[in-house]
């Protein structure tokens, strides 16, 4: 069982989900909190499950063959170049992940971290105009 505060509402949307993906989101959930005890779970676009701390931090959504990891920082480093989808975006980049692959869970926890820190610094948003 988690020691997290989690929200039911993920936990149903989860379960809607095909096995391999069930397993990917409890393991993102897990790390996400894994960065900071304090992060919070919430539904935000009807459904989707979201977790924030000082602001958006990343999102779940079960597509047809794969799953998004939406990640709401776009200048959050990822030196391991895990994050494969929407690199140039203003606002939210994406790891999609397939069945049979595996998660670099080092290099998404310190991705996470880097998110955290940056919201807890004022967001991203406040940050780039400092570069």
């Amino acid at each position: 069982m988690s020691t997290y505060q989690t929200d039911s509402r993920i936990d149903e949307y989860i379960h809607t989900l095909p096995g391999w993906q069930q397993d990917i989101c409890r393991q993102v959930r897990d790390l996400v909190h894994a960065a900071d005890p304090e992060v919070i779970e919430t539904i935000k676009r009807t459904r989707q499950p979201y977790f924030t701390l000082n602001g958006n931090i990343c999102a779940l959504l079960g597509a047809k063959d794969h799953l998004n990891i939406f990640i709401y920082d776009p200048i959050a480093p990822d030196p391991e170049g895990i994050i494969n989808q929407g690199q140039g975006n203003l606002t939210a980049r994406a790891i999609q992940v397939r069945q049979g692959e595996t998660i670099n869970e080092r290099a998404l926890l310190n991705l996470f971290k880097a998110i955290i820190a940056n919201n807890r610094a004022g967001g991203w948003r406040k940050l780039k105009g400092r570069h």
